[in-house]
């Protein structure tokens, strides 16, 4: 081997080098290529150098100084293309703008939700607030407070979740009433929204936990008549302002008089439009006023209460109220 040899070598390796490094597509073809070309046992660079001891004593120096620049040249090159490589893996699979979109689901407000959200906002209006409670209350408050006779059916436990310590899961949401009155002097108005707890069936129109929504206002001389005018007027803008309503006679341990509201309308469910119940209401009896430490012949109020999943089965034309807590993206997208 001449030195005019191996300065050919060089040249034509140098010449191949950038577009087989520049092909490397991956970083395992980059460690295949770079072994081919640079690999200390048998590598094209290493088989130059080992032909150096052959030339004469006179051409080894300047043939050395041009397979170093080689190395110098390669090496630079593999070093920028690792670069690349390795920032397009960081990057991902490149985007192929010739496929379709795949589809996408943004979230959404729960319809329930919604109608939470909807009635709060009507009687935000009317000076309301909302009041929250845990939902892990005692007996006392569950029942007690609020008028419960001791042998009635809701005790049983049958009918309610009792825990460990004698607690029980909130029934209802009243007994946000009671603490509240407990904790502010009238006048108060207040909307109670929460889950509640029961031992019911999980059945197109029941559930053994969902949510509830209960108002009370309390203040000197409240009447029948303001329950009625202020339901009537939630009635109309959920509803609509032509919507018909009606109260008609109940029965409930905290309120006397008691009633439910009716509305006349169209749940799409094919039967056209008929009375609806929507909640139950009446005026608060005067042992729940007494047992929060109010004084029942000084002030007065009416209270409320509705399951918002319902109000919403109407609003919405859903015949299953398991549909809501289903978690099915087909049913949630149309509310998105």
């Amino acid at each position: 081997m001449t030195l005019h040899e191996l300065q050919q070598a060089c040249a034509a390796l140098r010449d191949e080098a950038p577009a087989r490094i520049a092909a490397a597509d991956s970083l395992d073809a980059w460690h295949e290529l770079r072994n081919t070309l640079l690999g200390r046992k048998s590598g094209r660079l290493t088989e130059l150098m080992a032909l150096l001891p052959q030339l004469a004593k006179e051409e080894r120096r300047e043939a050395g100084a041009a397979v170093n620049a080689l190395k110098q040249t390669l090496e630079a090159a593999f070093d920028a293309r690792k670069g690349e490589l390795e920032a397009t893996a960081s990057r991902g699979p490149t985007l192929d703008l010739t496929m379709p979109s795949r589809a996408s689901w943004r979230g959404a407000v729960h319809p329930v939700s919604l109608v939470i959200d909807e009635i709060g906002d009507i009687f935000r209006e009317l000076g309301f607030t909302v009041a929250l409670g845990p939902e892990a209350e005692s007996p006392w408050y569950n029942f007690t407070a609020l008028n419960f006779p001791d042998n009635h059916p809701a005790m049983d436990m049958h009918d309610t979740l009792y825990l460990k310590d004698g607690g029980v899961l909130r029934t209802h949401t009243s007994p946000v009433q009671v603490r509240t009155l407990q904790s502010y002097a009238p006048p108060v108005r207040i909307l109670a929204p929460g889950n509640v707890y029961r031992r019911d069936f999980f059945d197109a129109t029941h559930a053994p936990a969902f949510a509830q929504l209960e108002g009370l206002a309390i203040d000197e001389g409240i009447t029948f008549a303001d329950l009625k005018a202020t339901l009537a007027h939630f009635a109309r803008a959920f509803y609509g302002q032509r919507t018909p309503t009606r109260l008609v006679p109940s029965y409930f341990p905290f309120t006397e008089p008691s009633g439910q509201m009716e509305v006349f309308f169209d749940v799409g469910d094919g039967r056209g439009a008929r009375w609806i119940e929507i909640m139950g209401c009446g005026l608060v009896h005067p042992a729940v006023l007494e047992s929060a430490g109010l004084d029942s012949e000084r002030y007065s109020g009416w209270a409320f209460g509705m399951g918002p999943a319902r109000i919403a089965m109407s609003r919405f034309s859903i015949t299953d109220i398991r549909l809501f807590y289903d978690s099915d993206v087909r049913f949630l997208e149309q509310f998105a």
